[in-house]
């Protein structure tokens, strides 16, 4: 090396600075690349992106490869900076050239390509693969003898290598890959894939109309009652019962009722004969859990009973797939009816109604870790039935009792974030 020419050295030093920043771009792009958007082009057949996913199935090889290809080059650099600072200063000048190779390299060699590398780790990691694969077959014994004494190491210290270590996103990191990827996935697929990331959450209490809204035929009513009530129903499914919802005897479906009804060739243990028997659901049962049990038994509404077998409300398959996409109802007012929009920006609200159906349809955030309703809320919170004119906050939203009875808070002004100051001011 003592008898190559200046330039020639010179030369030799720029190529070494430029394969050490190779080295550290692709070490930075291969590390960091979408691991999942990897998975898809190679799937569709991209030789770079295959080969990549095979050089990271083991990681410790590659960075093994590319340190042992980025030491070398930077000793060489360094070697070849000594050379030529005694040729042109002489000894005294070591100090100052060692100073300056640091400084170039970590700017040039470091820095500056590993920033470019993480801003387009794809540009560079898919290229560096059609080297690096090759290359690591051609010095694979090096490359495993180092892994071997650098595992070994990490033995000994209690880190071992785990090959078992998945690469599976939890729940909540699946919802913020859902949350950033912003134009990528339109905002109303975004709030369907999160609804289904949440449906574990919930559970069917969460969704459950309450026992005591549940609409049912009672068979001990009389006949011209039930028929009365049969030709009005809203509903598609409707439970029979005896005198108490308790004594369920089955539910039925409309579409086998109403001809025989209109030719009136229906009573009512015909009735009781076209039902079919109750499907019942154990109360806490979440919502992903439940969807597939109704897929499974081909039922689409069920009856949740507590641990004693008394019911405390129903579900229905349409209820846990608008947790997914939203409310069914064509009809915003019906959709809307338990809550009504005041002119100063506040609300009143049914206090009946379930806290996560107001989260939904509101675009609110009032918690929904305890209670079902925001009467249950109010009470908990109060710990007694309060009189009109009070008023309690919950996080941002406040919230004031418009009307109570004996059992609890019938309906209740709810004043949303952003809107307590301007309501306020408006009153006065």
């Amino acid at each position: 090396m003592n008898e190559l020419p200046l330039p020639v050295l010179f030369g030799l030093l720029g190529l070494m600075l430029l394969l050490s920043g190779l080295f550290s771009s692709s070490e930075t792009a291969l590390m960091t690349i979408n691991r999942y958007r990897l998975r898809h082009l190679a799937a569709g057949g991209h030789r770079g992106a295959q080969l990549a996913e095979k050089l990271l199935e083991r990681p410790d090889r590659i960075i093994g490869l590319i340190l042992l290809g980025n030491n070398f080059v930077n000793i060489l650099a360094s070697m070849i900076t000594t050379v030529i600072a005694l040729r042109l200063f002489g000894e005294g000048s070591l100090a100052l050239a060692a100073g300056l190779l640091t400084l170039i390299v970590l700017i040039f060699s470091e820095v500056a390509p590993k920033t470019f590398a993480a801003l387009n780790a794809e540009r560079l990691a898919l290229p560096a693969a059609y080297i690096y694969y090759p290359l690591l077959k051609l010095i694979y014994p090096v490359v495993w003898l180092v892994n071997l004494l650098a595992n070994g190491v990490l033995k000994l210290l209690g880190l071992a290598r785990d090959d078992g270590a998945s690469q599976a996103l939890t729940a909540e990191e699946l919802r913020t890959v859902v949350l950033e990827a912003g134009a990528m996935i339109p905002q109303r697929h975004q709030r369907m894939l999160l609804g289904i990331i949440d449906l574990e959450r919930a559970t069917v209490e969460d969704i459950m109309v309450p026992r005591n809204e549940i609409v049912g035929i009672d068979l001990a009513d009389p006949w011209e009652a039930i028929r009365e009530q049969l030709m009005h129903s809203r509903h598609t499914r409707l439970p029979l019962y005896e005198e108490s919802i308790d004594q369920i005897r089955g539910i039925v479906h409309m579409r086998r009722v109403l001809n025989r009804l209109i030719r009136d060739e229906l009573d009512a243990e015909g009735l009781r004969s076209l039902a079919r028997e109750g499907y019942f659901i154990p109360e806490g049962t979440p919502l992903n859990t439940q969807l597939l049990n109704f897929q499974r038994e081909k039922r689409r509404i069920g009856l949740v009973v507590d641990e004693y077998g008394d019911i405390q409300g129903l579900v229905t398959l349409e209820d846990i797939l608008e947790e997914i996409v939203g409310e069914f109802t064509t009809d915003p007012a019906a959709s809307l009816a338990s809550v009504a929009a005041e002119p100063d920006g506040s609300y009143i609200v049914n206090a009946t109604t379930n806290i996560r159906t107001l989260n939904r349809r509101m675009g609110w955030d009032l918690p929904t870790g305890g209670p079902k309703t925001l009467n249950g809320l109010i009470l908990e919170h109060l710990e007694t039935i309060p009189d009109p004119g009070t008023s309690v906050k919950f996080g941002d939203y406040q919230v004031e009792i418009i009307k109570s009875g004996k059992h609890g808070v019938r309906s209740a002004r709810v004043l949303p974030p952003m809107r307590i100051g301007a309501s306020r001011r408006r009153r006065g």
